[in-house]
């Protein structure tokens, strides 16, 4: 199947004709491997397939038979024959019945599994890629990839070789037949099909190139509609519903010319196979007839030979339409092998071990960071230690690179220079999971997921018993306003809890830490968005939660951090000052001036 595919589908890319086969040959090898845990129904598949291929090459004999040697016997014999011929036709027919029953349940299951396991494969994947992928990544095309992608690639996995061994074994066994009741008419049919491949080869790469160019334009759009109900309530707050539709036509108009030029070459191909395979039948005709006319052929071989013209020509229909599924499957699979290959940029070192009994120090040597390597540093040369317990607040302009400094430690990103320890260890000798599962983090954009409040908060700890859920709540002072709610911890909160009040879902968040309960805390502006009564119920849960606990504060209220043992004040420059609230206000420095900035707004 593989090398007729490639002498069929010769596909595209910057490298010679060598390097596209050879690129096309290891994908088709990849696709195939998926293909391993389901061998006894593949074959099973492809033995079904084969046999109905039989039966349809069967029948036309039965019609030769009757045309040319039963017709001359005598009444009786004809009606004992026609009863065992009648009988087999109707065996036949079970058979096939039975045949195209296995392929379209079994065959569309075994599909239906190849396609789970690369979507299992694919969202894995997806879990290992670093902040720096999701930075430039749409989710709306991801989701593209993992749905309309995949349902396509499965069609051509569970299609592709049926059709093939259908289309193959059909065309052959003809072919053979064929030659066999008259050379000539064979010829006659044959002449047309060396055109008809040359045709169907020149539109081939145009079609591959359409076919690409759609599913571009179709993650394009997903990704629109995405943003867009993700913000609809931005929309209608400024009312720009006319405007969103504006975007959206665009994008949809761009889809749509995409699709007319890729459904003009597929038009341009059926139209033209059609034709040829109408010529084959012409020219049989016309040929028969001459034959016939210099006793070259009987009536009965022609009626034969037309009969298996269309079980000769219908495969190379069957063939028209894989066309379209392997540009649709395969164009998919590469956009799905675009992601597969993109390899974490942040993994397990090979003899990482996993941290236990964390402490909580923490120290930055000489540490530096860019999020590429075009770009200007954003840390710098940064020095720092935090013991084990200590509370410490990061202030600054926006951009200087606060978040940044906090992602570090648990390896959202990997420091370009210097290195990063946790009670001495370097946070790249440890693994990712055992170093993430002992830090907490609070932001000041909350993101909870679809379902209950209880689902949310015991995210935190998944095997949490709900008394556990309960307390942590307690301490996030939630469990008051969460038995406000007729459900209680079974409310269900809807898209990002867009039923809760901005406290609420910070209070949630901070109930999920508590349920960690990890040595190393980071709070990212946690306080920032909310009123000044909701801001004092969550600052009041934010300090019983960082007691005792390494925590990094990044603050936009300074009055919420009066009370931090160290204040770091960072700029371009890196930490410029240090110091308690008291010490760096009598320095009258950078930090005095963003204090009577913050107090006066």
């Amino acid at each position: 199947m593989n090398s007729y595919i490639l002498k069929q589908f010769p596909c595209f890319d910057k490298q010679g004709e060598n390097g596209k086969e050879k690129e096309m040959s290891e994908n088709l090898k990849k696709m195939i491997r998926y293909y391993k845990p389901y061998l006894k129904i593949f074959w099973a598949d492809m033995i079904f397939a084969a046999l109905s291929a039989a039966v349809a090459l069967v029948i036309p004999l039965v019609v030769r038979y009757v045309t040319s040697t039963l017709i001359y016997m005598k009444p009786e014999e004809i009606l004992q024959r026609t009863v065992y011929i009648g009988t087999g036709l109707l065996a036949l027919v079970a058979l096939d019945c039975y045949c195209r029953y296995f392929i379209g349940n079994y065959g569309h299951v075994m599909g239906a599994k190849i396609e789970y396991d690369m979507r299992a494969e694919l969202f894995a994947h997806l879990q290992k890629l670093s902040f720096s992928f999701y930075d430039d990544a749409k989710v709306g095309q991801l989701m593209s990839r993992v749905t309309n992608d995949l349902f396509d690639i499965t069609e051509l996995l569970h299609h592709g070789p049926e059709n093939i061994i259908l289309s193959v074994l059909k065309i052959a066994g003809a072919f053979v037949i064929l030659v066999n009741i008259n050379g000539w008419l064979a010829l006659a049919a044959f002449a047309v099909l060396p055109f008809m491949f040359v045709f169907a080869f020149s539109l081939n790469k145009k079609m591959r190139r359409a076919f690409r160019n759609n599913r571009v334009k179709i993650a394009e759009i997903n990704g629109q509609i995405e943003d867009n109900l993700s913000g609809i309530r931005v929309v209608k707050s400024f009312a720009n519903e006319d405007m969103e539709n504006e975007k959206f036509r665009r994008g949809n108009d761009g889809f749509l010319a995409a699709k007319k030029n890729s459904y003009r070459y597929m038009g341009s191909f059926q139209a033209g196979v059609g034709v040829f395979t109408t010529l084959i039948q012409v020219s049989v005709i016309v040929a028969g007839a001459v034959l016939i006319a210099y006793g070259r052929v009987d009536v009965s071989d022609l009626v034969t030979f037309l009969l298996y013209i269309g079980v000769f020509t219908d495969p190379i229909r069957t063939l028209v339409d894989f066309t379209e599924q392997f540009q649709n499957g395969y164009t998919g699979f590469e956009r799905f092998q675009e992601i597969m290959n993109i390899e974490p940029d942040i993994r397990d070192a090979e003899n990482a071990v996993a941290l236990t009994k964390v402490q909580g120090n923490i120290s930055f040597e000489n540490v530096s960071f860019r999020y590429d390597e075009n770009q200007e540093k954003v840390l710098n040369h940064i020095n720092l230690s935090v013991p084990a317990g200590a509370y410490v607040a990061l202030v600054g302009s926006s951009g200087a690179g606060k978040t940044t400094l906090c992602s570090l430690i648990p390896r959202f990103y990997d420091v370009t220079g210097g290195t990063i320890r946790i009670d001495g260890r370097d946070i790249r000798d440890v693994t990712l999971k055992s170093l993430r599962d002992h830090i907490g983090m609070v932001q000041q954009d909350v993101y909870l997921f679809s379902g209950t409040i209880f689902e949310n908060i015991r995210y935190g700890k998944p095997d949490a018993t709900r008394e556990e859920v309960i307390e942590a709540a307690k301490n996030a002072n939630a469990h008051e306003f969460i038995m406000s709610f007729p459900d209680g911890y079974d409310t269900d909160i809807g898209q990002r809890g867009i039923k809760l009040s901005g406290g609420q879902k910070q209070r949630l968040s901070i109930a999920r830490v508590f349920l960690k309960n990890p040595p190393v805390l980071i709070f990212d502006e946690a306080t920032s968005a909310l009123d000044n009564e909701s801001e004092k119920v969550v600052q009041e849960s934010l300090e019983k939660l960082a007691k005792n606990r390494t925590t990094f504060v990044i603050a936009h209220r300074l009055t919420t951090i009066q009370n931090a043992e160290k204040i770091l004040v960072l700029t371009e420059d890196g930490i410029v000052e240090s110091g308690t609230h008291q010490e760096l206000l009598e320095r009258g420095g950078v930090y005095a001036g963003l204090y009577r900035v913050n107090r006066n707004s």
